[in-house]
């Protein structure tokens, strides 16, 4: 089934495309919820129509999520995270904990718009933000266990006070 997209659908496409569906899916859901319309010929022409009239909107659009994506060029995420033994993750780092890191750094960027597999384990790993159809971010990700972090400080401390002890003696 043919439909044109009236909104965003994630995983789907952009306001619109025109894409091809089940059609159960396009019947029962998208249709109903306004999301999108049947892709008929005459649909097609007020759409290519539309799309001619919006052009330095949509332009303008572009603009804007490319001066976001170079606001977000250059930045690094680590996140800590509860780890066994074997370095795998107690739970796992998704793209709301993305979002949240960014958000501590000044970054606000909506947490479905982040594209990144569930992290299950220590690592390198990259999130991709997509602001726009044609404009996206790439931001690496490191995840690191928590307890390592923690173990760094008190050994710099702890010579400090094994060479107390011998003077008290």
């Amino acid at each position: 089934m043919e439909l044109i997209l009236k909104e965003d659908v994630i995983g789907l496409g952009f306001k619109n495309d025109i894409v091809n569906v089940k059609s159960g899916y396009g019947r029962n859901y998208l249709i109903p919820q306004g999301k999108a319309v049947i892709a008929s010929p005459s649909a097609k022409k007020i759409l290519a129509e539309n799309l001619k009239q919006q052009a330095h909107k949509l332009a303008a659009l572009k603009a804007a999520a490319e001066e976001k994506a170079a606001a977000l060029n250059g930045v690094a995420l680590t996140i800590a995270a509860k780890v066994s033994a074997t370095g795998q993750l107690y739970g796992s780092v998704t793209n709301m904990t993305v979002a949240e890191e960014l958000a501590k750094l000044g970054k606000e960027v909506d947490r479905k718009i982040i594209v990144l597999k569930d992290i299950k384990k220590v690592g390198d790993y990259v999130a991709v933000v997509r602001f726009h159809k044609e404009v996206s971010a790439e931001i690496p990700v490191k995840v690191v266990a928590e307890g390592a972090q923690l173990e760094a400080a008190p050994a710099a401390e702890a010579p400090v006070a094994e060479a107390e002890a011998p003077v008290a003696e």
